[in-house]
């Protein structure tokens, strides 16, 4: 037939203008070409012709700045007039029947193409910038506009009304071409490109000025939104490079954490200034307040997602029911429809086309997953914003909690860090989940509505199980929430037992308690595997109802209407009402997710309304940064003749300082005032931390100005708490503390530029940044080369730094675990000694230190450094020696001043006291010899740094080389094979991972993974044979013809399908079960033995071990890794397994169905392939970067509350502040990113399940298919929709959590110890005779020996004290190396013979020789529990023995004071007892042990001189019949030793009794003791 415009029947009137020629209806459709031509003729060339040249004349990210008025709503309107223009051309298509008019469609084709080019053209000027081209698109409007108004009027004209489809077509688009009008000619109003004489001039948005700002989701166009086509770059770019964080750049303003912070903060006190003042504000009313708009957003693309989620099912129907119906209508209707020479039909004729129908559900489809994904966006935005915000309360919180709240265990660490990372995290999942709130009642509503409509009374059955069935699965929630939130305390326990095991696996293995303690956390993993248990068989329940009760409800209500009905089943109704119930499944299913979230979000906000209204420090104006010195700090002002400039800046630090100083007299509790000589005053001061009880009671002391202040004590008297009253961190009863605005008459020339307000505070307990050593010593000053060197040397830091492997930019994390507690301290002061300020507090800086070190700092750092710069210095110190250097002194017992003033006026007025300093000093009057001291004062720590930084590399070496995806590249690297390596599944971890698991529940698994799918198939079928057994379902008939012939023979067998129905959806159901268990109780058994494995291998592990394992690796591997392996690969695996399947069969029906579904799919899988490859490096990299910023916002947090004292002294609140916002909108930045991608991955497999769908559907309407299984066909079609996307971001998911599966299992290859002996358990006597013969030993088979050829023996009973003339912490190394070297079996050894008794200790099990031996080490390890466990976890011995050892540890009465006495509780770490009380336990003991030998690593370090001699005295009688090894650094306790070795660079240079060694006058051990007389 003839193609031709006007139609190819020359004897219609389609030619004929008899009447006119706007009577003639293709006259008219071709007068509508002419504004579709036009506008194509002129946009082409611009848009094609060197339009890349053109571009914005500002550097932005110009394809993003949109900036003309309405352009939103333009976009809405011009995808409104693509849809109808579709329906225009269907139409058309349809109307035209017998003959070719092209008029009725080829005019609408046009417009089709002119509206988009119209939206890219738009497009293209916006971003470019050029108004002025607008014009064309004004006129293009207008022209539109007049043609379309034509034509309405003709068709209102012949009485055509809104009965005719084409009527109501013509009409939309009428009223949308007057719409876009007015948009244009509102932009010609506002940006007055034309008609007016001054154009408006803009500028782009900061963000976009901003190279830095890679999110751009908030500023591209509708379209690019809705696709998140602007991260296209980005994710193939990903199959290059790996994204890093530079690549994602920074968050946009409006989207950073101080944003929303401020948003949230004035909500939050807007309700303290409008409610009432003393009732704490609404958490809840902050949230809406400040999120509010965003969510109802959110709700609104729900809502028409869901709706258009309903048109699946009714397009299924009617494809099915019309698809072998006669699709032409009667010839007499048509000719009675004749108009204008054509034909026109109404909507519903127009909807029993089945290709329409199709070409509908593809359009629904696609615009449901569009919304649904814009909802999804939407509120994850609006929850990280929310996250972010919260994280900034919370910290700003923290910076102001009382210091009494963290030191009385009202608010502990643990619990700030729950904040942080659970209940923050609660929310935002919550607020994800909030507008399934209100979106699934209406979901569930119009669901059952259209039930009711296909399938009558016995919809209401089905509708009723599911609603009978959904209380079922809230309670299963409820039960599940409950039992995650036990596992999740059980795994807190055990996390915290095995943090302490790890943090004195040193101590468990001299003791050999490792057993003893692993098994506590082997009893508590019991539990929490008991926990899982249930937890995974809660999930399996969740998991089958799921599955079950749409097989359910089908079951329910087909055989209810087969016998209940008169009317037979259709295959129409049947397959919609199918996916009908599976779409009302899945609200019921969310109800009760999103009620469980509801109730934690409850206790989140209760706990975060608790700790926002928890105690706060004083709200000084000097201490929180509001007034903080905008002057440099950290460099000393020089002059250069520079006069009037250092006029101007010392006028304007006076008058700064004197408002300080006015505003801080008002406001302060803590007054600054002028009390000339004295710094700081006490006057009759009562504090306390919290309790009723005062900790300082009667304090009146002063602190002079620019000298040094000693404050000195017995363990456990009040010093550091006194230091932490006058920074006002204790809580003040009664009195005052006063702090002068010192006058700077005398200094202000030098002293200008020093910030008054900030105190350098070095606490007892050493406080390191997860950061450089740079970094921790300047702490946030700027870096003046020339000081930082000098403080370095006062510290002597320098061999230490040396030796790290970046020197000092080496990062030190973990609270500086990786460095001795010396080099830690030493660190510490370096802190405080660099910053530039007037006051310097210094607690306890020595207790670390030996006596060459402390004599060094004392000199170069307290005395030279500090004193030349005539700063006022507070030192608390136990050693006494150093009293002669202070210019003021305040002792100190039981929590009050003893005696304030000079050395010489307590000499003068307690004669007494000072003869009892006296009698414990031992001064030192000669200086060290520097340079040969300084050389060895080190040497033992920096040869413990190169041990451990060298294994470190060795070992990441090693690992670098197991792991193929961290191998370097060369420059010309393949960048697929870099990219395979990057994104291929470890199906090696996977294997081992199932492994794990046991074979038999992975046969089990695979088994009943495969029969279920098989049965869900075979259901379906059976219900496509039962719906189109009738052939009277073949034909469009009425349902009275239909009842008529309908016999009682076809009921028989229509009914007979209903066993064999039954009996699938029983075995389905079953099978539903069987699978749900076995995947979650295969994730259980794969996680006990994982975990009992790696805790076994590192319990036994050597301790070389960890010395070169950092702890914060072998942590993670108990925790987040632990975490992953027991709650997170099961469901995932579940998931994955599930959706693959499912997705396999669907295609697997479908081909059944139609064949030729076969050739389309293999363009599908191509793409479906390339994205899932895009996405899953992508995925990746953005994961890592999301869990990589995430662990140091947490560390920020945590070290935050850790160092708090220390950071609110030094007046660094803002500093830290910023930091905490910098690294809240780094992890925000990678979680937005990686949302973004996952939205890119749900977008572009929705679409190809939307396509899938469509072809489909043509493919079954082609076909000659039976009518149930085209709808059997297209019911799976829907199904692939819906998970196509899980199978791509399971298999993500599960490759990131494989990696955990990875980490753990490089730890099950690490060597044990060697327990074993060739002897049996034989005892040693009590008194012991110990030789060792040429013995060396080295710490690595890479490293030279450390011991070389020692030979030395040990009578029974004596007391051998080791020293050396370098460094008593060396020897106490080396020579416990020597004696322990048992405790190193991976040390390579040779020549090596330690005999005890006459027994070769390597002959005896380790167990065995370590339980008959006690050590005391330095570092004091207290685990959490009671006073009786740590003292005696094996449970042998009697209370009187353990009383008896608290007394001989000086701590009786202490413990007795105690509520619960020797079951008083120790909390974590002994952190509610003092580091001298914390070192007196551990001597008790070793006292309870009472073994034939005893070693003293240092044990008095931390204890104050008196007390060492009574416990020195102590030992000496309690174990006068047993052998004591001391090794000490305080010269005066080892004078009575019987023995005395002393080595230097791992041989003996000395040996003998210690009067006979002091007697030679060439002795080192001589010179020694003469040296520090």
């Amino acid at each position: 037939m003839a193609l031709s415009f006007c139609g190819s029947d020359r004897g219609s009137n389609a030619y004929s203008v008899d009447k006119g020629v706007l009577d003639n209806g293709c006259f008219v459709d071709a007068l509508n070409l002419v504004p579709h031509v036009f506008l194509l003729f002129i946009t082409f060339p611009i848009l094609f012709i060197g339009w890349g040249s053109q571009s914005s004349k500002v550097q932005i990210h110009h394809n993003t700045w949109l900036h003309f008025p309405g352009h939103n709503l333009r976009w809405i309107l011009t995808f409104t007039l693509l849809f109808v223009h579709v329906c225009e051309i269907a139409e058309g298509i349809v109307s035209n029947t017998w003959s070719n008019h092209l008029h009725l469609f080829l005019p609408a084709l046009m417009g089709f193409i002119a509206a988009t080019t119209s939206v890219v053209y738009y497009h293209n000027i916006e971003t470019a910038n050029f108004p002025k081209l607008l014009l064309a698109l004004f006129i293009y409007w207008i022209l539109a506009f007049i043609t379309k108004m034509i034509k309405l009027w003709k068709f209102a004209e012949a009485s055509l009304g809104v009965q005719y489809l084409r009527f109501c077509i013509t009409a939309l688009l009428v009223v949308l071409y007057g719409l876009l009008m007015a948009v244009e000619i509102n932009v010609i109003r506002v940006r007055k490109y034309v008609f007016f004489a001054n154009p408006q001039r803009v500028k782009p948005p900061e963000d976009l000025q901003d190279l830095g700002v890679r999110f751009l989701q908030p500023f591209v166009n509708l379209l690019s939104k809705a696709t998140y086509w602007w991260m296209n770059p980005l994710i193939i770019g990903a199959h290059k490079r790996p994204i890093e964080l530079k690549k994602i750049g920074k968050l946009p303003i409006a989207m950073r954490a101080l944003t929303n912070y401020i948003r949230l903060k004035d909500s939050y006190e807007e309700q303290r200034k409008t409610e009432d003042p003393e009732k704490s504000p609404s958490i809840w009313k902050s949230m809406y307040r400040a999120f509010g708009g965003p969510i109802l957003l959110s709700s609104t693309f729900r809502y028409m997602a869901d709706l258009l989620g309903f048109a699946g099912p009714l397009c299924i129907s009617g494809i099915v029911e019309h698809l072998h119906n006669s699709t032409e209508i009667d010839r007499t209707n048509k000719v009675s429809n004749m108009t204008f020479g054509v034909f026109f039909m109404s909507s519903t004729e127009l909807l029993q086309n089945t290709s329409v129908l199709a070409v509908l559900l593809f359009l629904a489809l696609v615009l449901q997953r569009t919304f649904l994904q814009a909802s999804y966006y939407v509120t994850i935005e609006t929850g990280i914003n929310l996250r972010g915000a919260l994280l900034a309360m919370i910290y700003n919180k923290i910076l102001r909690l009382s210091t009494s709240n963290m030191s009385m265990g009202e608010m502990t660490l643990g619990q700030i860090n729950n904040l942080v990372a659970i209940e923050t995290n609660q929310l935002m999942w919550f607020l994800f989940l909030c507008p399934n709130l209100w979106a699934m009642p209406v979901q569930i509503i119009m669901g059952v509505i259209l039930l009711y409509y296909l399938l009558g009374d016995s919809a209401l059955i089905g509708a009723g199980v599911i609603l009978l069935l959904a209380p079922v699965q809230y309670l299963i929630a409820t039960k599940l929430a409950d039992t995650q939130k036990s596992t999740l305390d059980y795994s807190t326990d055990r996390l915290k037992k095995t943090t302490e095991i790890l943090k004195g696996i040193k101590l468990l293995k001299l003791y050999a308690w490792e057993n003893i303690f692993c098994d506590r956390v082997e009893e508590t993993r019991g539990k929490e595997l008991t926990s899982l248990k249930t937890f995974a068989l809660y999930t399996s329940m969740s998991i089958f109802m799921n599955a079950a009760i749409p097989i359910a409800a089908v079951l329910a209500t087909f055989v209810t209407h087969a016998y209940i009905e008169e009317v037979r089943l259709s295959p129409a109704k049947a397959f919609a009402s199918l996916a009908l119930f599976h779409i009302l499944v899945t609200p019921l299913f969310l109800l009760s997710t999103v009620v469980r979230f509801a109730v934690k979000a409850l206790v989140s906000v209760q706990k975060l309304s608790e700790f926002l209204q928890s105690d706060e420090i004083g709200d000084d104006s000097w201490r929180n940064g509001e007034m903080y010195m905008s002057l440099e700090i950290g460099k000393k002002f020089k002059y250069h003749g520079d006069q009037l400039v250092r006029a101007k800046m010392k006028r304007s630090y006076h008058v700064h300082s004197a408002l300080c100083w006015f505003v801080s007299i008002i406001l302060n509790p803590v007054v600054f005032v002028c009390i000339g000589e004295w710094v700081i005053q006490v006057n009759d001061g009562f504090f306390t931390w919290g309790s009723n009880l005062s900790t300082l009671t009667d304090i009146n002391i002063r602190i002079p100005t620019g000298q040094l202040t000693m404050i000195v004590g017995q363990v456990g008297c009040g010093k550091s708490s006194l230091l932490l009253a006058m920074l006002g961190e204790m809580q003040t009863i009664s009195g005052k503390v006063y702090w002068s605005k010192e006058g700077h008459s005398q200094y202000q020339e030098i002293d200008f530029c020093k910030n008054r307000y900030s105190v350098a505070y070095a606490a007892q307990k050493s406080w390191l940044l997860n950061a450089t050593v740079e970094e921790n010593i300047t702490f946030g000053s700027p870096f003046n080369k020339q000081r930082y060197k000098a403080v370095i040397d006062a510290c002597s830091l320098q061999p230490d730094i040396d030796l790290l492997p970046f020197g000092d930019q080496t990062e030190i994390g973990e609270r500086g675990i990786n460095l001795s507690g010396g080099q830690r301290q030493r660190i510490c002061v370096a802190r405080a000694l660099y910053q530039n300020t007037n006051i310097v507090f210094l607690d306890d800086p020595f207790s670390a230190l030996d006596i060459h070190l402390s004599d060094h700092l004392m000199q170069e750092g307290i005395l030279k450094f500090l004193q030349d710069d005539k700063r006022t210095l507070v030192l608390v110190t136990h050693k006494l020696q150093y009293l002669i250097h202070a210019d003021w002194i305040i002792a100190m017992k039981d929590g009050s001043v003893l005696r304030e003033g000079t050395l010489k006026d307590i000499q003068t007025h307690d004669v007494e006291l000072y003869e009892h300093w006296k009698t414990l000093m031992n001064r030192q009057d000669q200086e060290l010899e520097k340079e040969t001291e300084m050389e060895s004062q080190t040497t033992l720590e920096r040869k413990t740094l190169r041990r451990a930084f060298y294994s470190r590399e060795a070992k990441n070496q090693i690992d670098d080389e197991d792991e193929e995806e961290e191998v370097e590249e060369d420059d010309d690297d393949n960048m697929s094979t870099t990219t395979s390596r990057r994104s291929k599944i470890q199906w090696k971890m996977c294997c081992r991972y199932l492994s794990s698991g046991g074979f038999l529940m992975v046969f089990l698994m695979v088994s009943s993974k495969l029969a279920k799918h098989s049965v869900m198939v075979a259901i379906d079928y059976w219900l496509a044979a039962w719906t189109s057994s009738n052939p009277h379902n073949q034909s469009l008939v009425t349902r009275h013809c239909f009842i008529l012939k309908l016999s009682f023979l076809g009921v028989l067998q229509h009914r007979s399908y209903v066993p064999v129905f039954i009996i699938l959806c029983g075995a389905g159901i079953a099978l539903c079960l069987i699978t749900s268990l076995t995947v979650e109780f295969l994730g259980v058994a794969a996680a006990t033995n994982l975990h009992h494995n790696l805790l076994n291998k590192i319990i036994h592990a050597p301790i070389r071990f960890f010395d070169v394992t950092p702890l914060g690796q072998i942590l993670n591997r108990f925790s987040a890794d632990t975490n992953i392996i027991d709650q997170h690969i099961p469901p995932t695996l579940e998931s994955l397994t599930r959706s693959t399947l499912l997705c396999l069969s669907a295609i697997g029906v479908i081909a059944f169905v139609t064949p030729a579904f076969l050739i389309a799919l293999v363009p599908l899988a191509v793409a479906f392939y390339f994205i899932q490859k895009y996405f899953r490096v992508a995925s990746k990299d953005l994961q890592d970067l999301d869990d990589s910023t995430q662990l140091p916002l947490l560390c920020h947090f945590s070290e935050t509350a850790e160092g708090l004292t220390t950071i609110r002294a030094f007046r660094h609140e803002a500093r830290f502040k910023q930091r905490m916002l910098e690294l809240t909108d780094t992890n925000n930045t990678a979680y937005l990113f990686l949302s973004a991608a996952n939205r890119w991955l749900e977008v572009r497999t929705d679409y190809l399940g939307a396509v899938i769908v469509l072809t489909a559907a043509v493919a079954a309407i082609w076909s000659t298919s039976q009518s149930g299984l085209v709808g059997l066909g297209l019911t799976y079609a829907l199904t692939v929709t819906n998970y196509l996307n899980w199978v791509v971001r399971n298999l993500a998911d599960l490759e990131v959590q494989m990696a955990a599966v990875k980490k753990v299992n490089s730890f099950l290859s690490t060597e044990s110890e060697n327990y074993e002996g060739s002897m049996g358990n034989k005892s040693f006597p009590d008194t012991i005779k110990i030789k060792i013969h040429d013995l060396c030993v080295r710490y690595d088979t890479m490293l030279k020996p450390v011991l070389k050829h020692v030979n030395t023996h040990i009578n029974p009973g004596q007391k051998v004290k080791k020293k050396k003339k370098d460094l008593s912490k060396m020897i106490k190394k080396l020579f416990t190396s020597a004696f322990f070297f048992l405790l190193y079996p991976i040390y390579s050894q040779f020549e090596r013979k330690i005999v005890i008794d006459g027994i070769d200790i390597c002959k005896l099990p380790l167990q065995t020789l370590r339980s008959r031996l006690s050590i005391i080490l330095q570092d004091p390890v207290l685990f959490s529990g009671s006073i009786r466990l740590n003292l005696d976890p094996e449970r042998t011995c009697t209370d009187d023995r353990l009383w008896e050892a608290l007394e001989i540890a000086q701590l009786k009465n202490m413990v007795k004071a105690l509520p619960g006495g020797l079951d008083a509780v120790v909390t974590e770490g002994g952190e509610n007892f003092s580091v001298g009380q914390r070192q007196l336990f551990c001597l008790a003991r070793a006292f309870v042990r009472k073994s034939s030998i005893l070693i003293m690593d240092e044990a008095t370090a931390s204890i104050d001189m008196a007390t060492e001699n009574i416990l020195q005295k102590v030992v000496m009688t309690a174990f006068a019949d047993r052998t004591v090894v001391t090794i000490a650094h305080r010269v005066h306790t080892i004078l009575t030793a019987d023995l005395v070795i002393v080595m230097k660079r791992g041989s003996i240079m000395e040996y003998g009794k210690p009067e006979i060694l002091m007697e030679q006058e060439d002795s080192l051990f001589a010179s020694f003791v003469k040296a520090d007389m």
